[in-house]
């Protein structure tokens, strides 16, 4: 009798893991780990759950510098009030200076204010009643805004303004506007996870749900110099040119929802020209300039060294479909393009990971097949464990004869971008790093990141016929330097507050980029030298033949955004008192969002005389070509969304096992049963996680499961 209701026990259980997490993975009460959930409709008509309704953008380019004015509009229609929360990405490189919050007629401009402060005063007006919005820094590109005390039927609109500058590559200027945050992988639990990382968990509407907010972009580009080229990978567009160095652009009305993907807008001068020599301001109290020198054309040596790459590639639920198939086509084309006198090794990781090798090989052809075919074999599914995937490619024996380069291939799609950035920085002498970002929204701020810490560059891959041209930049890149051992000399003109006080080597081909502050007139002479492939190369320009210009106000805001990204930097290698004391310092002066100041604004009529309003999570589309596979149930401490049909098949097999025993007669028919289903689960119970049973390891998670008649 025991073992019967055990086995009711059983089928309860199974109904229930189905329920929560293969019918909806949403996120429950209880819940214990900071990771997405799926939005789940909860039928009370009263309550508004998507109070964003609209996202407009305006972009203007003059010149290499983008200004960016964003409107979310916010309404209630329903019955209750609420305060909504909305969770979005931007630029890496965005300077954001100004916000303004508009209710009917009413404009009120938002204030600066440290982190803390602006959080109290927002608290503080929510509680009395009066509307108010709250704008904070997540990540470098993530950004929250929170409105309060939205009252049915009532409007707010939020304008938020930004400068970035555009810095081309390859004689080619991007401007990019990323439109949706994917889902972030963390096993954090929650209540041990700061404040700043809260955002991750937030609701995500299923794949193919019916989206609500509306988003359009416009923009005008302005460059002085005819364009030669002007297109966007990501978007169908209309395009009207006013003359041949004007252009203005916005989305097609046959292109569908935009804002599911990153915005991407990319433009060419005539004759490969590059906006290149001095902008200069001058402020009543301090004045700035931008530097930006070409530098000369890449001459490739004669004498190339032998190098060994490790390729670390995410094969995460987040990865499958789309991503994971453009990332194999990249890698066949990186691997299959090889010297024989190079070295590889290839590091798959989910969950966990997973090594071709345990030590790199040579790139001989059979080689390069085994390693194909090992790729090939993968599908995605399972956490993102980058770090400790990191760690392992690290920790691989090296001949110290051969100079090592690290590609990671990644959507980005985790929490920990600190441990990762520190990971690289703390091997610096010994392996330079290149990522590969692959998807339509990937996370800037880890691959930029990455490349950044690892003095190498950042590649972003948005659909499957770019891998080939990526492969390819990254061969030229990584073989030859454009310039190295790079100095700046100023003769008779003083300057200060250089940023970055020193300058990197070029792998690409694009400007030298300098910002910085001047006294007195602006004479004399800056002088950049370095050492290109195979000679010393410079380039000197005379101050005096540029002028200040108020025009160019914004390089002010600029300057502190280059100030702040560098001790960010640093900051998020070790904590640094000093450091965030002085970013502070930097965003109340400069009037900038930071990580440790924050706008406000308050409307002080009090709107909500009722009861406290309630709390809204905007829930986000998943971006362009991710599955249903990038959100796990977050019931797991590793969200991995394969779990829950583990779970779900181990325990339908235990109460079969247990009634085999118990109903002898029937046994035949339930084993035959039982074979049935392990086929319909799609999993080898044997090694419940492997993606490769041939290889005979497993991928991500540590759970293995064999099941016997005595089970």
């Amino acid at each position: 009798m025991g073992k019967a209701k055990c086995c009711m026990v059983c089928v309860l259980l199974l109904g229930g893991v189905c329920a929560g997490t293969v019918n909806g993975w949403a996120a429950p009460a209880g819940d214990s780990t900071l990771s997405p959930y799926f939005f789940i409709e909860n039928g009370d008509q009263s309550l508004d759950q998507f109070p964003l309704k609209a996202t407009d953008v305006i972009v203007n380019i003059n010149g290499v510098i983008a200004d960016v004015v964003i409107t979310q509009k916010y309404a209630n229609n329903g019955s209750r009030p609420i305060n909504g929360h909305y969770i979005f990405p931007a630029s890496t490189r965005a300077s954001v200076h100004g916000m303004k919050m508009v209710i009917g007629t009413e404009v009120i401009s938002a204030e600066i204010k440290e982190r803390e402060a602006a959080q109290q005063a927002f608290e503080q007006a929510k509680e009395q009643g009066k509307s108010s919005s709250l704008l904070k820094q997540q990540r470098p590109n993530v950004f929250r805004m929170s409105v309060a005390n939205i009252m049915p039927g009532a409007d707010i609109e939020i304008e938020l303004h930004y400068t970035e500058l555009l810095v081309p590559t390859e004689g080619v200027y991007e401007f990019v506007y990323p439109t949706v945050l994917g889902p972030r992988y963390s096993d954090q639990p929650e209540a041990a996870a700061p404040e700043t990382d809260h955002w991750i968990k937030n609701p995500y509407l299923k794949q193919g749900s019916d989206l609500i907010s509306k988003f359009s972009i416009r923009a005008a580009v302005s460059t002085g110099i005819a364009l030669q080229e002007l297109s966007c990978p990501s978007h169908e567009i209309e395009t009207q040119f006013e003359s041949d160095s004007m252009a203005f652009i916005s989305l097609a009305e046959t292109g569908g929802f935009g804002g599911d993907r990153d915005f991407i807008l990319n433009f060419r001068l005539a004759g490969a020209e590059i906006r290149s020599g001095l902008l200069l301001f001058e402020g009543d109290e301090e004045n700035f300039f931008l530097l930006m020198v070409q530098p000369p054309e890449r001459v490739l040596p004669q004498d190339i060294p032998p190098r060994e790459y490790i390729f670390v590639v995410d094969v995460s639920g987040s990865m499958n479909g789309f991503p994971l198939n453009t990332a194999k086509k990249l890698l066949h084309n990186l691997i299959g393009h090889l010297r024989e006198s190079d070295k590889f090794n290839v590091i798959l990781f989910a969950g966990g990971s997973r090594l071709m090798a345990p030590t790199s090989v040579p790139a001989t052809a059979g080689n390069i097949r085994n390693a194909i075919r090992f790729i090939d074999k993968q599908r995605g599914g399972g956490g993102t464990e980058l770090l400790s995937a990191l760690h392992k490619g690290l920790e691989l024996p090296r001949d110290e004869a051969y100079s090592r380069t690290m590609i990671v291939i990644t959507d980005g799609y985790i929490g920990a971008e600190r441990e990762v950035f520190e990971a690289i920085q703390k091997n610096l002498n010994r392996t330079n790093v290149f990522s590969f970002g692959i998807g339509s929204s990937v996370n800037r701020y880890l691959i930029e990141g990455m490349a950044k810490a690892g003095q190498g560059e950042p590649f972003v891959v948005t659909k499957p016929q770019q891998a080939d041209a990526a492969a390819e930049r990254f061969r030229k890149y990584v073989q030859s330097p454009v310039l190295t051992h790079i100095e700046l000399a100023f003769h008779d003109f003083e300057t200060y507050d250089i940023e970055p006080p020193a300058i990197p080597d070029l792998f690409a081909n694009r400007p030298v980029v300098v910002f910085g502050k001047w006294r007195g007139r602006p004479v004399g002479t800056i002088e950049l030298t370095g050492a290109g492939a195979q000679e010393d190369q410079f380039r000197i320009v005379h101050v005096g033949d540029f002028r200040p210009v108020n025009a160019n106000r914004a390089l002010r805001y600029l300057w502190a955004r280059s100030r702040i990204s560098r001790l960010s930097d640093f900051s998020a290698m070790r904590s640094n008192p000093e450091h965030e004391k002085e970013i502070t310092n930097l965003g109340l002066t400069y009037n900038l969002l930071s990580a440790y100041t924050s706008f406000v604004a308050v409307h002080d009529v009090v709107q909500n005389t009722d009861d406290p309003a309630d709390d809204v999570d905007q829930p986000l589309p998943l971006p362009q070509g991710v599955s249903n596979l990038a959100v796990g149930t977050s019931v797991s401490t590793v969200p991995e969304p394969e779990m829950g049909l583990i779970l779900a098949a181990a325990v339908m097999m235990l109460a079969i096992s247990m009634a085999a025993r118990k109903f002898g007669p029937v046994k035949a028919k339930i084993q035959a049963r039982r074979t049935r289903l392990r086929k319909a689960s799609g999993f080898a119970l044997q090694a419940t996680t492997r993606q490769d049973a041939a290889a005979g390891q497993a991928l991500s998670s540590p759970l293995k499961v064999q099941f016997t008649e005595d089970s």
